[in-house]
């Protein structure tokens, strides 16, 4: 819920800020501005909470704790990468794949019940993912209407 929340706050603060300072509304950029925000929102938990993300990945992958640093330092680079102009398209592309790749790691940690703030095992469970899904196709679709079609 949290990540949806920054996305659109930062969406409407980044839309009337380009309507303040350029005289109209810019919204490519300022969906870019949203979701790059929000990755570096998301990026920040991993070094963060990473106990509790790595508890999120199922026990046959190796160096959890290694990849959970990797992941959030791609959201990192994938929001700086939104505001390079020859990036930006491959870099959406990758993101989407990425996002993609993640899902299993979220139905995973919903099903197990993990609380990744906490590193325990008394999560939401499976009605997070009446949530989840959706959110995870609201910034695949996102990423590509703002930063593939911007």
């Amino acid at each position: 819920m949290k990540p949806l929340i920054v996305l659109l706050l930062a969406f409407f603060i980044s839309l009337c800020s380009t309507k303040i300072f350029r005289g109209n509304y810019d919204l490519y950029l300022s969906g870019r501005i949203a979701m790059s925000v929000m990755l570096v929102f998301t990026a920040v938990a991993h070094f963060t909470f990473n106990k509790g993300m790595s508890m999120m990945l199922p026990d046959f992958i190796p160096y959890k704790t290694e990849t959970v640093y990797l992941t959030g330092i791609i959201e990192i680079v994938a929001a700086i990468g939104f505001f390079i102009p020859n990036l930006r398209v491959v870099t959406a592309w990758l993101l989407i794949a990425f996002l993609i790749l993640i899902l299993p790691a979220n139905i995973y940690a919903t099903i197990k019940h993990i609380d990744y703030q906490k590193g325990t095992f008394d999560g939401s469970g499976l009605g997070y993912l009446w949530f989840r899904i959706p959110l995870q196709i609201l910034f695949i679709v996102w990423t590509y209407l703002a930063v593939i079609k911007g």
